[in-house]
């Protein structure tokens, strides 16, 4: 057994919180939910920037049936890499899919097709968030963007991205480490 594999201090299911030096306009004022961290590198998708893009569109666009939507909840963009690939976070339920990850004990990653047939059908998750384009980290790349304090780590909550309204997101992880986002300074100093 590799104990430095065992040792590494993983960031999968957490929040990233955009800090307000963070200069990549990518991932101004954005809240990451991070699927894989290792020593590898990291991936996740930004779950607060909607996109002016509605679901039903890749519906169409797959040429999937669908039920009727009385609500059309808009697709969100999951961060610079591979824009035109989509990846749908969602709880945890009974069905499995293609290609579903289980990230924590309440919530998955599935990136195949078979699930947005189910979700146009209505027969998805009950909750469930579809982005195009992921965020991903070099190996030491994320390590190294903490170190210049460009992002607040904060343990993920499933409520967060999935009941809360996409534009309480960033203060509703904040508060839950008792922090107000309003206050933080641009400026990071080291003790």
């Amino acid at each position: 057994m590799d104990n430095a594999k065992s040792d590494f201090p993983s960031l999968k299911n957490h929040f990233l919180l955009a800090m307000p030096g963070l200069k990549d306009p990518h991932f101004s004022q954005a809240v990451v939910y991070i699927c894989e961290h290792s020593e590898e590198g990291a991936m996740g998708l930004v779950v607060n920037n909607q996109m002016d893009i509605p679901v039903k569109a890749i519906f169409d666009q797959l040429q999937l049936e669908y039920s009727d939507i009385t609500s059309t909840p808009l697709i969100f963009f999951g961060g610079p890499v591979q824009r035109d690939r989509g990846f749908i976070l969602h709880q945890n339920c009974t069905q499995k899919w293609e290609s579903t990850i289980e990230i924590s004990e309440d919530i998955s990653l599935t990136a195949s097709k078979d699930i947005l047939s189910d979700i146009a059908l209505g027969h998805g998750p009950e909750h469930s968030l579809i982005t195009l384009g992921y965020s991903s980290w070099a190996p030491g790349q994320l390590e190294e963007e903490l170190v210049r304090n460009s992002w607040l780590t904060v343990p993920a909550d499933s409520a967060i991205i999935f009941n809360t309204e996409c534009e309480n997101r960033a203060r509703a992880a904040a508060s839950s480490i008792g922090i107000d986002m309003n206050k933080l300074s641009f400026i990071s100093g080291h003790a």
